[in-house]
């Protein structure tokens, strides 16, 4: 007879968002697998749970996913959790969960804290559509392209991002997005240091920049997601944004032509230079 598969939500910061239901499922495991043991095992110190733990990682070593399958199949109760959060979100977990269904394993997911989740719940943005988009790549150019590659998309737009590349990516999201584009970052989010920073995307990225303590720790950003397009035509856009460069410096013909048709911002503005010149 087949085991179960416990995916287990474990806290992001604070310990006392560790659900009942999630103590309860880890004491009655016969195994968990941990995306790093030793952190994990700090954890289950402090809940007073001792038991056999496995790493798991979506690339990790066969031999390892090959003991999880097994104590499966022997019908044992196996518990995989992450470093922080709900596993599978940014986290491993996806490939484990697909191959043990394919095999006919009962998955039960064991609800609790979720970073992503958590900052859309406080951050006063559109909740009803989002989009969770994980980290962004780490290179500029990739991530540049990413960005304006969602600019147009109407969701609210839920990143994760490191402390250390935290002023550059605001940086290409005010260029990708717009400067003016409504934001939120939340920081250490159930933390003694929790804080939320709520403006425009240039307004976050200069109190960002004017305080070091807002490029440490764990970081969600988001965004609210682009206004709904009025459908005005290309050349209808152009003959607006030559009226408005009649009267205005480029960058600002652009961005008033892009509030009076719907259209992107940066979009215009590429266009405001091929007709100057």
């Amino acid at each position: 007879m087949a085991g179960e598969l416990y995916v287990v939500a474990t806290p992001i910061g604070n310990l006392g968002d560790m659900v009942p239901r999630a103590v309860e499922v880890l004491h009655a495991a016969d195994l968990i697998a941990a995306e790093d043991t030793r952190h994990s095992g700090r954890l289950l110190k402090h809940l007073g749970i001792e038991k056999p733990m496995v790493a798991y990682h979506d690339y990790g070593e066969q031999r390892q996913v090959g003991r999880i399958i097994q104590a499966l199949e022997q019908g044992q109760k196996v518990a995989l959790i992450s470093d922080a959060g709900t596993p599978l979100i940014s986290d491993p977990g996806y490939r484990l969960v697909r191959d043990v269904r394919q095999r006919g394993v009962k998955v039960i997911p064991v609800p609790g804290p979720c970073a992503a989740i958590a900052a859309l719940s406080a951050s006063g943005l559109p909740s009803d559509r989002f989009s969770f988009e994980g980290f962004p790549p780490a290179k500029s150019v990739a991530r540049f392209k990413k960005f304006t590659a969602l600019a147009d998309d109407g969701r609210t737009l839920i990143f994760y991002e490191s402390p250390h590349r935290i002023l550059e990516s605001l940086a290409d999201m005010s260029q990708a997005f717009g400067g003016d584009r409504e934001a939120v970052m939340a920081r250490e989010l159930t933390k003694a240091f929790e804080t939320f920073l709520v403006g425009t995307l240039d307004e976050i990225c200069q109190m960002v920049r004017e305080d070091a303590n807002q490029q440490r720790g764990e970081i969600v950003m988001l965004v609210r997601g682009a206004p709904e397009s009025l459908s005005v035509s290309d050349e209808e856009q152009q003959r607006i944004l030559k009226v408005l460069m009649e009267e205005l410096p480029l960058k600002q013909a652009a961005a008033l032509a892009a509030k009076i048709t719907g259209g992107q911002k940066n979009a215009l503005y590429q266009l405001a230079l091929s007709l100057r010149s």
